[in-house]
C-alpha cells in the first residue's frame, strides 16, 4: 500500500514539474525578457565592483547577484504559484485534483529549484564573458552544500508567502514582492550587514540569506571549509526544518479559509 502511494506521489510530483516547464515554453517570450534583465542586472552590479579597483569586491558583488538570483527565484516561483494558477484558470481544478496538497507543493518546490539552477547557470555563463575572475583558494563543494541547504529555507518562506495570493487575489502578489524586498534589504546581498542600522542588523539574524551569503563568500573568497562554516550550515538546516512545516501549516490554513469564503475562483 505504501509502495503504491509513493509511486502515485512521485508521478504526481513529476506531473506538476512538467506542467510548469510547459508553461515556460508557452510564455518563452517573457522568459527571454526576464532572463535578459537578470543578466544585465548582474553584469551592472559586477561593473560597480570594477570601479572600486578591488578584484575581491567584484567577486563579492557577483556572488551576491548570483546567489540572490538563485534564492529569489526559488522564493518567487513557490510564492507566485497560486497567482499562476489563477492566471491560467486552473486553480480550482488543481485543488480538486486527487493529489495530496503536500505533493502539489513538493512538485512546485522541486520545479523552482531546478528552474533556479538553470537560470543561475545561464547568468554565470554570461558573467564569465564580462569578467576575468581568478580564484586560487576556492572551496566549491562547501559553497554548493551551503546553497543546497539554504534552498529549503527559501522554499519554506515561499510557502508562507504563497498564502498572500491565496487570500487576496487583488493584492496578494504585491505582498510577496514586499516580503522579498525586505529579505533583500536586511540580508547583506550587496553590502556588509554592518552598514545597516542597529535594529536592522537584528532583523538580519532571522534571514536565511544572511547565513547563505556569508558562508558562500567565505568558501569562495577565503577557501573556508566545513569546520569554519559549520555554524552557518547548522543554522540553515534548523531554519529549513522550522520554516517548511510552518509554511505547510500556514498554506493549509489559508487554503481552508479561501475555500470557505469563496476566493479560489476569483481572478481579481
Amino acid at each position: 500500500m505504501f509502495h503504491e502511494l509513493l509511486i502515485k506521489d512521485i508521478r504526481a510530483t513529476t506531473g506538476f514539474i512538467e506542467r510548469n516547464f510547459n508553461l515556460i515554453k508557452r510564455y518563452i517570450g517573457w522568459e527571454i525578457v526576464f532572463m535578459v534583465y537578470t543578466i544585465v542586472n548582474a553584469v551592472t552590479i559586477g561593473l560597480i565592483g570594477v570601479t572600486s579597483g578591488d578584484p575581491n569586491k567584484v567577486v563579492y558583488l557577483i556572488i551576491g547577484a548570483l546567489l540572490w538570483g538563485f534564492l529569489s527565484i526559488i522564493f518567487h516561483e513557490v510564492a507566485e504559484s497560486i497567482s499562476w494558477e489563477r492566471w491560467e484558470g486552473t486553480i480550482e481544478f488543481t485543488f480538486m485534483a486527487p493529489a495530496r496538497r503536500i505533493t502539489y507543493l513538493l512538485g512546485m518546490s522541486t520545479y523552482a529549484v531546478i528552474y533556479a539552477l538553470i537560470r543561475s547557470a545561464i547568468v554565470l555563463f554570461f558573467l564569465s564573458l564580462f569578467f576575468e575572475i581568478k580564484l586560487t583558494n576556492i572551496n566549491i563543494p562547501i559553497a554548493v552544500l551551503v546553497v543546497v541547504v539554504s534552498s529549503f529555507s527559501f522554499i519554506g518562506m515561499g510557502l508562507i508567502a504563497a498564502v498572500f495570493p491565496l487570500l487576496s487575489p487583488e493584492k496578494g502578489s504585491q505582498a510577496t514582492h514586499i516580503f522579498q524586498a525586505i529579505i533583500l534589504l536586511i540580508s547583506g546581498v550587496y553590502y556588509p550587514i554592518s552598514v545597516l542600522p542597529g535594529w536592522m542588523q537584528k532583523l538580519a539574524i532571522i534571514s536565511p540569506a544572511t547565513y547563505t551569503l556569508r558562508a558562500v563568500r567565505a568558501a569562495i573568497l577565503d577557501g573556508k571549509g566545513l569546520n569554519e562554516l559549520s555554524g552557518d550550515i547548522i543554522i540553515l538546516i534548523i531554519l529549513g526544518i522550522i520554516l517548511i512545516p510552518i509554511g505547510l501549516i500556514i498554506f493549509s490554513m489559508g487554503e481552508r479559509y479561501a475555500k470557505k469564503v469563496g476566493k479560489l475562483n476569483r481572478n481579481g
